[in-house]
């Protein structure tokens, strides 16, 4: 494919299947005006032309939104969509393998049995790369006991969580309302409830107990890069982290550290400047090119081009700029190198 190959390891789908499935389950979702203005996210001809306009670029699957715990609260509706999207996008790989090298599996952890059941069948039956989860579950943490052994199994397993967050208009702004205004939920709860997630799963003690567990944040982290400084606020006193629930092990720099350990993508929803500081604070080979289309302006093409020219203006060895495109996601994914 020549030597500018770029991964795009967190771009979205709607496999045409799902999508007239999610139609029947949510008739509205099709319709908003999000979906209904990106044919990309379902139609495959569509999705085809765009990545055409860039020469290398393929990608590795992961399903859109919502999740699927807040499409049903049905377990079997669920356990059915879990095998209907994995399915398909094993189906999607295997047909077009010079367009997709692969796809994190669909899962919903409203029964945490029929998830085990799934990402065991996702990855050794049908290929999948790893597993994508939600930064919480109908608006329960990730670090709640009943959902451990989800993490112990992806971690046994040696595949990538991929994490993407979700809030919905529902979670007000402030106690005193009803409903987020002005679309803060996503535009500024998303990033904040990446941030809470890997903060619950560092000082619950789960990525301590699963040290070979490897999380791929969306937006790299959300806004722990920007704000790392307080991140440590009051952990230098053993009194302080004791009344804020912090083990006493998690000094500023075993706290930072930790952090670290997490994987970003390039996800900046078009803007340049981020990039710098997420590669500042995980440093260069725990960032992953990836680009959020087909969301964003244009149908979703900015992103893609917005995101690629961020990269490519980085002032970076081309050995490095290899590694943020290509290198990095095939050695977390486990890809065989190109020849």
């Amino acid at each position: 494919m020549g030597s500018e190959l770029k991964i795009d390891v967190f771009p979205h789908i709607h496999p045409p299947r799902y999508f007239a499935r999610l139609g029947e389950i949510a008739p509205a979702y099709p319709k908003r005006p999000n979906t209904a203005v990106r044919p990309v996210l379902w139609d495959l001809d569509a999705r085809f032309r765009l990545m055409d306009r860039y020469p290398g670029y393929v990608q590795v699957l992961t399903l859109s939104g919502p999740p699927i715990e807040e499409l049903t609260n049905d377990a079997a509706v669920a356990r059915d969509l879990m095998a209907l999207a994995n399915d398909e996008m094993a189906e999607l790989v295997h047909r077009h393998p010079d367009r997709f090298l692969g796809f994190a599996a669909s899962v919903s952890l409203l029964d945490v049995d029929s998830a085990l059941v799934e990402l065991e069948r996702a990855v050794t039956q049908l290929g999948a790369l790893g597993v994508q989860l939600y930064t919480n579950v109908a608006g329960h943490p990730l670090d709640e006991p009943r959902f451990e052994p989800f993490f112990a199994r992806v971690a046994a397993l040696d595949r990538l969580l991929w994490l993407h967050p979700t809030r919905t208009a529902d979670h007000p702004d402030y106690p005193t309302e009803q409903q987020s205004k002005y679309g803060m939920f996503m535009k500024l709860g998303w990033p904040y409830e990446t941030s809470v997630c890997m903060s619950r799963l560092i000082f619950s003690g789960i990525m301590d107990r699963y040290p070979t567990l490897r999380v791929l944040t969306h937006h790299a982290g959300g806004i722990v890069p920007h704000l790392a400084g307080r991140l440590v606020l009051h952990l230098d006193i053993p009194e302080e982290r004791k009344s804020i629930g912090v083990p006493d092990e998690y000094t500023p720099e075993r706290a930072l550290a930790a952090y670290r350990r997490f994987y970003g993508d390039t996800v900046f929803s078009g803007a340049h400047h981020p990039l710098h500081c997420a590669i500042a604070f995980f440093g260069v080979d725990h960032i992953l090119f990836g680009t959020d289309m087909p969301y964003g302006a244009e149908g979703g093409e900015l992103f893609v081009r917005e995101t690629i020219a961020a990269v490519d203006e980085l002032a970076v060895s081309e050995a490095e700029r290899r590694r943020l495109f290509e290198d990095n996601a095939r050695a977390l994914l486990g890809l065989p190198a190109r020849a």
